[in-house]
């Protein structure tokens, strides 16, 4: 009897990881999921969320050493309190590192960010479409160091960025954002999907509609 048990034992076992294998993969890949994640077809809310609940992305400055060539930099960012996203990107970037220093130079950026990081994409490869990305393009400004808006984003940023707070004081870190202009969004089939910078901002949360 006591065998029994012991093989019943090891059956449910196997038969669990084989569950998990066939959802997507093992457990610490798939605890995002919990997270809401509005329906594809409403663009706006979809947007927000996917912008809210990522923490970096590729932000692509013009590098003026390079002939004017686009320079695409790995950069952490908030854009709000953790679930309470405000759509405003903002990043803590020092002039020792080109992309700031581009962007004192020239503005003109963009921001790329994919739904892949999340673990929310299965088995899709980050450049299928039902993988989520979204470009952010704009100007990339710093925001002046003693106004309210910079203690905010601090916040922000600490809040998803706990080690950004010790980073040192000499490298004269400071926040900058991103001015949206124009946004590139791909969340399914059939090409991007048409969303204005007013839509992206005034998504409502009662439109936030689950799928799962």
């Amino acid at each position: 009897m006591g065998l029994f048990i012991i093989r019943n034992e090891n059956y449910v076992l196997n038969l669990l990881c084989f569950v998990l294998i066939i959802s997507g993969g093992p457990v610490h890949a798939r605890q995002l999921l919990s997270q809401t994640r509005p329906d594809p077809d409403n663009v706006a809310p979809f947007a927000r969320w996917l912008v809210s609940q990522n923490s970096w992305g590729v932000l692509s400055t013009i590098a003026d050493d390079l002939g004017g060539a686009p320079f695409g930099n790995v950069v952490s960012f908030s854009d709000g309190l953790p679930d309470k996203g405000t759509g405003v990107t903002y990043f803590y970037l020092t002039t020792l590192d080109p992309t700031a220093r581009y962007a004192l130079k020239d503005h003109r950026s963009s921001f790329t960010i994919s739904e892949y990081p999340l673990g929310t994409c299965g088995k899709a490869d980050p450049e299928n479409p039902t993988c989520s990305k979204i470009t952010l393009t704009g100007k990339l400004n710093e925001v002046d160091a003693k106004s309210k808006e910079a203690t905010t984003a601090k916040s922000y940023l600490f809040a998803k960025h706990t080690e950004m707070k010790d980073w040192p004081k000499d490298h004269n870190f400071q926040v900058f954002k991103l001015d949206i202009e124009e946004i590139f969004l791909i969340n399914y089939f059939g090409g991007p999907k048409p969303l204005t910078v007013d839509q992206y901002f005034h998504a409502g949360k009662d439109e936030l509609t689950a799928i799962y």
